[in-house]
Order: structure tokens, then sequence, then C-alpha cells
């Protein structure tokens, strides 16, 4: 009564369970299911069952099993209606009512969704060092920029934790997309928003649905970053009434689809001709476009700074309508 319990119980999981003689030949198979013994009867050995490989490894194992009477486990790998399927094998001897060894005694569990799920983590993983690397390097890029033109420690410190924070901010944008990347509008409302008096009534926004890659997201969102800070310093939102616009749209150049993001100041205090080299050039001219394969231009106007910077389309992926100039 129990065992009958016991093998109803397990009829409900991707269990089966199969003994086997002396001589590896199946005498009783329970649960065959949908797993590589579904086709098994008594008497068929692994080389009826499985391909030439797998069935030597299994073998192998058994006869390990039969000869040093102590219990394994090993893994297969078997392709069944076009896919891989993974089972989890455990042996033991098997014994007759006087003890005697009689054969093989074993369990086969379908762990398939166990070892996709180990696969995913392991491209997870991979994924997460290689943008761990990237990000390592940007850091060291930028230490390095703003001690250059950085006067003084505690001016090094300033500029250097407000970088920094900027690609806090955007990090946090790619990992809540689940790295697929950052919107431009949530760039845009989280690097500049903070360092305009009146926050977003200052700033003109104007630009197409898209969503950049981990990798655009984290350079423009320091680019703007560096604008946002020259402009709420020394530029059109450090004054009453000043205002920025940030225009973002789609342009054909040399047969590529370009995102050409345009930042411009308008009412500010009139803007010199002569560059401050501790306002983020290096950041913005030759990082940025560098990190995303694109272009950029910083215009000194004396209405107030002009930046455009064109991004690939291998930077970013349309979301909304295309309309391209």
């Amino acid at each position: 009564m129990l065992a009958e319990k016991v093998l109803r119980a397990i009829g409900n999981t991707e269990m089966s369970v199969f003994t086997q003689d002396c001589e590896l030949r199946y005498s009783w198979v329970c649960n065959g299911g949908e797993s590589w013994l579904q086709d098994a009867r008594e008497g068929m050995t692994d080389a009826e069952l499985l391909s030439v490989a797998a069935a030597d490894r299994s073998m192998a194992v058994k006869r390990e099993v039969l000869r040093t009477h102590r219990p394994a486990r090993f893994e297969l790998a078997i392709a069944r209606g076009g896919s891989l399927r993974w089972y989890d094998i455990r042996l033991d001897v098997d014994r007759d009512k006087e003890g005697e060894v009689c054969g093989i005694i074993g369990t086969s569990f379908d762990i398939t969704e166990q070892k996709r799920r180990e696969e995913t983590l392991k491209t997870l993983l991979r994924e997460l060092s290689h943008r761990s690397k990237n990000l390592l390097a940007i850091i060291q890029s930028l230490a390095s920029q703003t001690a250059r033109h950085s006067l003084t420690v505690p001016e090094f410190l300033v500029r250097f934790r407000g970088r920094i924070q900027s690609l806090s901010y955007s990090q946090d944008i790619v990992t809540d997309a689940d790295w697929r990347g950052a919107d431009l509008r949530s760039l845009v409302t989280t690097q500049v928003e903070r360092y305009a008096p009146d926050g977003m009534d200052q700033i003109a926004f104007e630009a197409v649905d898209i969503y950049l890659s981990p990798t655009a997201s984290l350079h423009v969102g320091l680019a703007l970053h560096e604008l946002a800070v020259n402009a709420a310093s020394y530029g059109s939102l450090s004054v009453p009434g000043g205002s920025v616009s940030i225009k973002a749209e789609f342009e054909e150049i040399e047969g590529e689809t370009m995102l050409v993001l345009v930042w411009q100041e308008h009412n500010g205090p009139r803007v010199r001709a002569e560059r401050d080299a501790r306002f983020g050039t290096s950041t913005l001219e030759r990082i940025v476009p560098n990190a995303v394969g694109g272009t950029a231009e910083l215009e000194y106007l004396p209405a107030g700074i002009r930046y455009t910077l064109l991004i690939p389309e291998a930077q970013f992926e349309i979301t909304g309508p295309v309309i391209v100039d």
C-alpha cells in the first residue's frame, strides 16, 4: 500500500525510477513520462535508448557502481524534440531479498529548466562583468580628465563627485529598465532639472521617442551634466529669465539615420569667445562622441553655448514614429 502511494506521488513529478539487472538491461521503469526513458522496455539497454556517446558514458558509470558498490551521480544531456534536455541521474546497487547485488536502481530527474536558469545567470554575470569594466574605465578617464583641469584638491573633489553622481543617476535609469538603456526624457529630467532654479520650466525639451543604449545613456548623461553645471554656474541657468532648449531629431547622414541632439542656451550672460579648460570640453568634445561612435561640436556663440552631438543608430532604439529630415 505504501509503495503504491510512493509511486503515485512520483507520477506527479519530473522524476523517473528504474531498475536494471547486472547486464544493465532494464527490468522496470516507473513514470518514464516524456523523458528519455519513455520508450524503455524490459530487456532494453542504454544503447537502444541513447546516442552512442551518452550510452557509453551512462553504462560506464553504472558498471563502476556495480564494481564498487558505491552510489554515483551524473548528468545527461539528451536531444529530444528539437531541443536539448538535461537529466540528473542518481544510481545505487539494487539488492535482492538475501542482500545480494542484483543490478542497479536509479532515478532520473529533468533539470532542464534549472540548467537554463544557470545559463541565463552566467550570461548575466558575464554581461555585468563587462559593464562593470566599462564603468571603471569611464571613471578612470573622468578622474584623469578632472585632475588635469583642476587647480586645487577641493576643486577636483567637487567636480569629480558631481561626475560620479551623474554616472550613478544614469546607471539607475539603465538598471531600472533591465539594462535595456535609458529614454532620453528621463536622462534630461534626471541630469538637468536639478540645476535649473525653476526646474523644467526653464528647459524646453523636444525630442523623438528613443531608448539610448546603456553605453550611450551613461555618456549622454555625462554630457548633459557638464552642460547643466556650466549653465547653472556661468550660463543661461545662472540668471533670471535664462533658459535652455534641448532638441533631438533624426537626420539622414551618408545613408545612416543619426540622432542629432542639440543643447542651446538662451537669455544668459554674453558668452566669451575664449574657452575655460575647466569646463568639461574634453568630456563633451572627445570622451562622449568617441564612446558612442559619433561626432560633437561645442560652439561658444554670443547668445549662449550650443552643443551638437551626433549619435549613430547602433546606439539607440526607436520607440515612436520616425521622421527623418
